[in-house]
C-alpha cells in the first residue's frame, strides 16, 4: 500500500485548499470595492468635485451655502466663466471679467474691455463703481493672470481688492448647481 495517502495528509490538503479558496473569494469580493474607491478618488482629485459657496459675493447668481460641481479638468477660461481659485488658503468663487492682454475699466457703472462696452446681463441691473485696471498698477492684464469679480459688486472681495489671479491658482470652472434641490441645474 505504498500509493495510498495517509488520511491525515489528505485532510490537511483539503483544509489548505479550503483556506486558499477563502482567500481567493475574499480578494474576488474585495477587488470591485478597491476599484470603486480608486475611481472615486481619481474623479474627485482630477475631474469633478463638489464645492460650496461661502458668502454673498456671487448673489444673485449663487446663494450662500449653495453646492456646485467644480470641473477641475476645464483649464480654458473665457470671459464671464465662474471659477474657483485659491486665495490665502481659502477657495473663492468669482466670475472672470478680464483676460490676459486686456484692459479693464468701469465707467458710469458699465464694463469696458479694451475701450469697448461689454454688457453684463447676469448682474440684473446692479451697478459697479468706477474702476480702472491702472488702479492696481497695470496697463493691461499680464499673460497668465485674470481679473475676477463677484456678481454682488458692492459685497465682493475680488480683483479690485486682492489683485489679479494667477492661472495656476484657478482650480477650474463651474456652471452646475447640485444643492439645494430647487437650484439643481446649469447657471450662467
Amino acid at each position: 500500500m505504498p500509493n495510498e495517502e495517509n488520511p491525515k495528509t489528505k485532510e490537511n490538503k483539503e483544509t489548505e485548499k479550503k483556506k486558499e479558496n477563502k482567500i481567493i473569494d475574499f480578494f474576488k469580493g474585495t477587488i470591485p470595492y478597491v476599484v470603486i474607491i480608486i475611481a472615486v478618488v481619481f474623479v474627485r482629485s482630477y475631474i469633478i468635485t463638489p464645492v460650496q459657496v461661502e458668502g454673498l459675493s456671487m448673489f444673485s447668481t449663487l446663494d450662500d451655502k449653495e453646492i456646485l460641481l467644480l470641473k477641475k479638468y476645464d483649464k480654458n477660461y473665457d470671459r464671464f466663466d465662474v471659477v474657483v481659485f485659491n486665495y490665502n488658503n481659502t477657495k473663492l468663487i468669482k466670475r472672470i471679467v478680464g483676460l490676459p492682454g486686456e484692459t479693464v475699466e468701469y465707467k458710469g457703472g458699465k464694463l469696458y474691455i479694451n475701450g469697448e462696452y461689454i454688457a453684463e446681463p447676469f448682474l440684473n441691473n446692479k451697478t459697479t463703481a468706477d474702476f480702472s485696471l491702472e488702479e492696481l498698477g497695470y496697463e493691461k492684464i499680464p499673460k497668465g493672470y485674470y481679473f475676477v469679480m463677484g456678481d454682488n459688486r458692492s459685497n465682493s472681495t475680488d480683483s479690485r481688492i486682492i489683485g489679479l489671479i494667477p492661472s495656476e491658482d484657478i482650480e477650474g470652472t463651474t456652471n452646475f448647481a447640485i444643492f439645494p434641490l430647487d437650484k439643481i441645474g446649469i447657471f450662467e
